[in-house]
């Protein structure tokens, strides 16, 4: 299976579908509940398709560089970035729409009730804190992990080390506003990651890539490593944790005003064009 084959497979044809249901959406007046509906979501979509790209490539140039993983050169069109194929790229870039799509399609369907909300601002804090405390413990483990040079967890070690900086951030900002959306993000996470990782076995099983066995830990489910269900649950809380915070009314008044109105200059939907409010909205 080529590369561009495994993409337009696997991402084209539910990206096709998702198309079709966000037209069905348009069409019957179906949109997103008022505490989400502070951006256009093809403009937050967009934003992260950016951010993918530029975050991930250094990242992903060195693992193909370092021979974490590598690609069938007769697989793919031979059109080469650094050390790592057009096709590569083209995935960051398709699989942030396909989780940001389907994302948009639940929340559509998935608002939160005012059960769902911190009970007090103390109660959110401490979410928050606690959240990135945990998460930057793990982050420290695998730089310790790394620094050992234990060769089988060097994919491992690696994954981490670079999605949990913004994991941080994005827990430090809103962890509280990501659990009163828990079930939202559970329900777009849980499928998106899981249908990615089944594809991701078909890939591996055809020979379209490789994981390289010296630096990783061998441990599987059926044939597909540890290391790549991890590294999609990862880019998709990313995605999903992002967009949540990004649509949330919260984050409004909790962000600075020179970034609401950076974005506001992008987007073609003022900062503050959201007229309605949640009436089970918290400060915190």
């Amino acid at each position: 299976m080529t590369y561009f084959g495994f993409l337009a497979l696997f991402i084209g044809i539910p990206l096709a579908i998702l198309a079709v249901l966000h037209w069905r959406d348009a069409r019957r007046g179906k949109h997103l509940p008022p505490s989400l509906a502070t951006w256009q979501p093809a403009f937050v979509i967009g934003a992260h398709v950016l951010v993918a790209l530029i975050y991930t490539t250094p990242w992903d140039n060195y693992l193909v560089a370092t021979r974490v993983w590598w690609y069938d050169p007769a697989l793919v069109t031979g059109i080469v970035f650094g050390w790592v194929p057009l096709e590569e790229y083209t995935f960051f870039v398709i699989q942030t729409i396909l989780t940001g799509m389907f994302y948009i399609y639940l929340a559509r369907r998935l608002a939160p009730s005012a059960s769902d909300t911190p009970s007090s601002p103390g109660q959110a804090r401490s979410l928050r804190i606690g959240g990135a405390a945990m998460a930057g413990a793990i982050w420290i483990g695998s730089i310790v992990l790394l620094a050992s040079g234990w060769a089988p967890g060097t994919y491992l070690g690696l994954e981490i080390v670079w999605a949990f900086p913004p994991i941080i951030l994005q827990l430090a900002f809103g962890a509280d506003i990501i659990w009163r959306y828990r079930r939202l993000v559970f329900f777009t996470l849980l499928p998106a990651t899981f249908y990615l990782c089944g594809a991701d076995a078909l890939a591996i099983g055809s020979g379209t890539w490789t994981i390289d066995p010296a630096q990783s830990t061998g441990i599987t489910v059926g044939i597909l490593p540890l290391e790549e269900i991890v590294f999609f649950l990862l880019t998709n809380t990313l995605i999903v944790f992002g967009t949540t915070l990004v649509l949330a009314q919260e984050s409004q008044t909790r962000a600075p005003q020179s970034v609401i109105d950076w974005m506001a200059r992008l987007s073609s939907k003022p900062a503050h064009a959201q007229s309605q409010t949640d009436p089970t909205l918290h400060k915190a």
